[in-house]
Parts: C-alpha cells; structure tokens; sequence
C-alpha cells in the first residue's frame, strides 16, 4: 500500500524556509580549546595563529567571544586550510599554567603565533569582525619585496632598517629560514630578496644576506652564518632591526608599557641627533647589561610635553634624562654628566635598589664622610608620579591583573 505524506500548505512553506535556511546558513567556527595536551601541536603548525586569552567571568571577554567566532568564520573562507591561519582560546582559569607561560596579565588578550612562536606585539585593534580579520589579511601578505634589479637597492629609504637576502632560488632551506625571520620581524625591518641572475654578482660565495643600518653613507653589514640555520639568522636579524634605544610613541606606548620593567628616557627635540647618539652609544658603553631589566628609549619632547611637566621640565629644557618605574618619575641630574664613567649606570642601579625612591621621599642616604646626616637632613618632596603608566592597556577594554609593585 502506498502511503502519501500531507502537509498543509502553510507548514510546507515553513518547512521549507526551515530547509533552506539549514543548508545555507554557514556553520559556526571551529575555534581549537587549547590546553597542555594539544597547545605546542596546535600552534607549531599553524603558519598563522590567532588566540584569545579569557577568563569567563570577565565582561570583557565575554563581549568579545561571538566577534572573534564571526571573525574566524570569515578568515575561515578565504582561508580554508588549517595550517596557514588557526583561531584558538585558552581559558585562562582553566589553564593557569598556559598564561603564566604566555606572561597573561589582561583578559582577553589576542597574541599571534606563527610557527609556534610567539610574536612581541599582540592585537590590540579595534574589537570588530572587520578590523580582527583585517589584521589576519595583513599577517598573510608577504613582507618580503622582491628585487628585479641591483640598481634598485640605491634607491632603499635608508630611514629604515634594511635586509636584503641574495638567493640562487627560493625553494631552498635558506630561503625558506629567511621567509621565517622576516614574518616575524616584518614590524621591524624592510625585508627584500633577489633570486637567479639578479642576485649572482653578491652570492660570491653562496647565498647571501646584508644589512642596510639607517643613515647615508653607513656601511653595509654582511652576515657571516648559516643562513639555514634559523637561531642564528633569527638573532642576527633582531640584532639589527630591534634597536637598544627604542623610540616611543603614543602608538607603541601601551606595548612598551606592558613589557613591565621601568623606563629609562632620553626625551630631546626632533633634530637633536647628536644627544641621542651620545645617549645610544652611553647606553651600549654602561648598560648592556641591564636589558632586560629596563627599556631604554627616547622621546620627542614636543609630543611629550606632558610627562615633562611632570618633572618640572619644559622643551626649553631638554635634553633630560629620566626614569619612570610605572610609580614615579626621577630625573638625571645633568645631562653633561652622561658621559662620566659609570654614572648613568648607578642611576639605574639607584632604581633597582630602592635608593632613588627614598632619597626623594627621605633625603640623601646617610654616609660615613658625613656623620649626623640622619639627624640633620630635611625630608624631601614625594617624587612626580608616573606619567607614562597612563599609556598601560586602558580598563574600559581590559580587566587587568595586579600583581606587581613597582618602585
């Protein structure tokens, strides 16, 4: 017997709408939950790597949650294949041991990974399914230019910092490590190549890699290793394209800020190189090995005018020397005495060991050439406050953990 199936003509309709809209509606994004088991695989094969740090109970993470699924839905069509972009999440709460790995100290934070590695600078865009996929395009564009004509390397903007790589062809192990060092250093170098004929007069012997420094008339700089070797090649290239004494701006002011270790600065005028070259080449001679430990950088005193007030300085007054601990702010006492051996050192070692903080708040430190002293002496002023702090990760788009006390 056959039986027939009767639908009203109303729920057909319904039906079909109920149909049609299961089949072309796209399917929601696959975001990986990393943990401990799966994080290294995950991420050391994936040629691009998008993920967000969160904590459930925080607002903040929780608003972001259905942008960055729409978001990967979109990066997803265009770019299907697992291993060239990944958006993953780690609860952090969760997974305590994953964010002290990844020094988490706002939720969320959006870090970007390519091969597995870490890059320094995280996303910190604008929160919105065209901005998040926009910054995944740009990773995916190719930052090494390619070179048609020696002639052409006359012409670089030596305003920047300049590699250029010499190859016989690209499918080669030292192409491919020098692909590796550029995507990761993209944000801070110009990177090119020439390949075949183009590049046969500098492959005298083999391939090669040069570094142009900023500045007419700076000589080149040949690296001497293997370039296969990607350690090496990685070490020399950030050498080279991550100065000792970094500029800061207000864009990059809140990723200098979030490194966490206090600020050693130079501010002077725009045209004032020749203070910053004696403060860069002080800063190699007495400091190098204090990195880590602080950030050496410089600043324009136009735009910064304000943490110089904060100092009771003016533009008028530069160049001027100063610390800011995230707390407070110290100055240097004379700029001519920059190149006195050994002083710009002790001003940072007067940081590290509490020393500039309580002379402020206490008056000099006793001495034993100047017995009384402790009695005798007047209590000085409270130092400035932080200027800079204020350029930190802002609380409106963060919940931020506390857990450093700084001096």
């Amino acid at each position: 017997m056959k039986l027939t199936l009767f639908i009203p003509t109303s729920e057909f309709h319904y039906f079909t709408i109920l149909l049609v809209t299961a089949l072309c509606t796209p399917g929601r994004a696959e975001i990986t939950s990393l943990d401990s088991g799966n994080i290294d695989d995950t991420l050391n094969n994936a040629g691009v790597a998008l993920v967000n740090f969160y904590a459930d109970w925080c607002r903040f993470s929780q608003m972001l949650h259905p942008i960055f699924e729409e978001a990967s839905n979109v990066v997803r069509d265009e770019y299907p294949d697992a291993s060239q972009v990944v958006f993953a999440r780690v609860d952090c709460d969760q997974h305590t041991d994953i964010a002290q790995r990844y020094r988490i100290s706002k939720y969320p934070t959006l870090k970007l990974f390519r091969n597995g590695l870490m890059m320094k600078r995280e996303y910190r865009g604008q929160r919105s399914v065209t901005a998040i996929a926009d910054f995944i395009r740009q990773q995916k564009v190719d930052p090494i230019a390619g070179v048609s004509s020696l002639e052409e390397l006359n012409r670089v903007d030596r305003s920047k910092r300049n590699i250029i790589g010499f190859f016989e062809k690209r499918n080669s192990p030292s192409y491919h490590t020098y692909e590796k060092v550029a995507n990761i250093l993209r944000d801070d170098c110009v990177f090119m190549a020439a390949f075949g004929e183009v590049s046969k007069p500098e492959r005298f012997s083999g391939d090669n890699i040069i570094y142009k420094p900023i500045g007419e008339g700076v000589p080149d700089m040949v690296y001497l290793g293997s370039i296969s070797n990607f350690d090496l090649t990685y070490a020399w290239a950030q050498d080279k394209c991550v100065p000792l004494v970094r500029e800061i701006t207000f864009e990059n002011g809140e990723e200098l800020t979030e490194e966490g270790i206090p600020f050693l600065i130079l501010f002077h005028q725009k045209d004032d190189t020749d203070s910053l070259e004696k403060f860069q080449h002080e800063v190699a001679r007495q400091l190098i090995s204090e990195k880590g430990s602080i950030n050496f950088l410089h600043a324009d005193c136009e735009k910064f005018r304000h943490p110089l007030l904060h100092i009771q300085k003016t533009p008028a007054d530069c160049p001027v020397i100063a610390i800011d601990s995230f707390r407070h702010m110290y100055v240097f006492p004379d700029f001519s005495d920059l190149s006195v051996s050994g002083k710009l050192k002790q001003f940072v070692l007067d940081l590290h060991s509490g020393k500039l903080h309580r002379e402020f708040h206490h008056g000099p430190d006793p001495t034993d050439s100047t017995p009384g002293q402790e009695e005798n002496k007047e209590v000085a002023s409270s130092p400035p406050e932080s200027s800079f702090l204020k350029l930190a990760p802002s609380e409106t788009r963060y919940t931020i953990l506390r857990d450093r006390d700084e001096l």
